[in-house]
């Protein structure tokens, strides 16, 4: 379980008001001393994340979260994270207090908006007096079957245990549908990155490998050096060649014709994204120029390499297609600009660290203010002039 990446694990939070127990209920969810409790106030300054496996939901990460009424000096900056992790949440508990209830009615909102599953639940029912008539209360506000519980004794621990299993997304996603079938022949061209870890395969590689065993397809691994050596070892070609973004001209070169050409940042542009959306932000390049400004956004916060993709190799592309003037900003982890108006184009990688909700926040964010948004697997493949002949879709 706890082999799961954080990207395919259900994302949790758990929000309320300042000392409504939200680290006393993560506790009692995992089992485990995971967030400090304290009856001072602002104990939780930062949103704290528990990987664990919750009964009917599989494997999970659970996140606490700061006081929503936080008003100490760094409460705007702690408010600001608690936003950033509704950007990843698949489902939300949202804990009411016999303090109020515009806060977590806002919070609730909020859910909605984005369309997150939400729980809304009655906490410290040992402490209220009349807890039953305010869980009926806020049952009727929000329209919630209102939960309430002890997480200090553990009554109704259970019940929100079922609750948060009945939101387990549906939709089951996978990483090669539709690129291939039970018994087809895969051929991975893995670059081997040096920033990535000595010894380790890179995350969308793994996840890809053993999805394709899953299914039954037959893969076989090589780098572009070996690539012409390994496909010598097949009597005819096989069906579908994953790749590498930064590898895709040397590797369409050797392609047989039977074969299909994708790439890993496809792939989960795909799985994580809106990959039609970012089919139709690449053409933006038809109006990019010298004078135009482009975001590229990372997912993940290495250490740059003298040839990392996003910090390097693609703005070189970049510049030395649209003018060495061209305005190019990078941001990685969890910056990414609220305002996104002064850009004519993002550009986001595949995505491997993050889950499908975050991605999707991000997309959404840029399409209602109107800016494209593509991917580096799908603009690499647009600017080496291949676009058209790798299957994407």
């Amino acid at each position: 379980m706890q082999s799961t990446p954080t990207s395919e694990r259900v994302h949790v939070a758990i929000l309320g008001r300042t000392n409504a127990g939200k680290s006393t209920l993560i506790n009692a969810l995992t089992g485990q001393d995971v967030a400090i409790v304290s009856a001072e106030r602002g104990t939780t300054t930062d949103p704290v994340q528990k990987a664990m496996e919750l009964y009917g939901l599989g494997a999970a990460t659970i996140i606490d979260t700061p006081g929503l009424d936080d008003t100490t000096v760094l409460g705007t900056q702690r408010m600001a994270r608690t936003a950033q992790v509704l950007d990843r949440t698949d489902i939300a508990i949202i804990l009411f207090t016999d303090e109020g209830t515009d806060v977590e009615l806002e919070i609730l909102r909020q859910c909605r908006v984005r369309e997150i599953s939400a729980i809304t639940v009655v906490a410290q029912m040992d402490r209220i007096r009349g807890h039953e008539a305010l869980r009926k209360h806020i049952a009727e506000l929000t329209g919630d079957s209102t939960l309430a519980l002890s997480a200090s004794t553990g009554e109704g621990i259970a019940e929100l245990k079922e609750r948060i299993a009945e939101c387990r997304p549906k939709e089951e996603r996978l990483i090669t549908e539709g690129f291939c079938k039970a018994g087809d022949r895969v051929l991975l061209v893995m670059p081997q990155d040096k920033s990535a870890p000595k010894g380790r395969l890179i995350q969308p590689q793994v996840q890809t490998i053993r999805e394709l065993l899953d299914r039954g397809c037959i893969p076989t691994c090589c780098t572009p050096e070996s690539m012409a050596e390994a496909l010598n070892a097949y009597v005819t070609p096989p069906e579908l060649i994953i790749t590498d973004s930064q590898a895709f001209e040397e590797v369409y070169r050797l392609k047989p014709e039977a074969s299909t050409l994708t790439s890993f940042s496809i792939l989960f542009a795909r799985y994580k994204g809106d990959i039609a959306l970012f089919l139709e932000g690449v053409k933006a390049l038809k109006s990019i120029n010298p004078t135009s400004r482009i975001l590229i956004a990372e997912a993940c916060t290495h250490t740059p390499q003298n040839e990392d993709i996003g910090r390097v190799k693609l703005p070189r592309i970049l510049r030395k297609r649209f003018g060495e003037e061209l305005q190019i900003d990078i941001v990685g982890g969890a910056d990414y600009p609220t305002d996104l108006t002064k850009y004519d184009l993002v550009i986001h990688c595949g995505a491997c660290m993050f889950n499908r909700k975050h991605v999707l926040s991000r997309v959404e964010r840029a399409r209602e203010q109107g800016v494209a948004i593509t991917n580096y697997g799908v603009i690499l493949a647009a600017l080496t002039g291949i676009l058209d002949r790798v299957k994407a879709k």
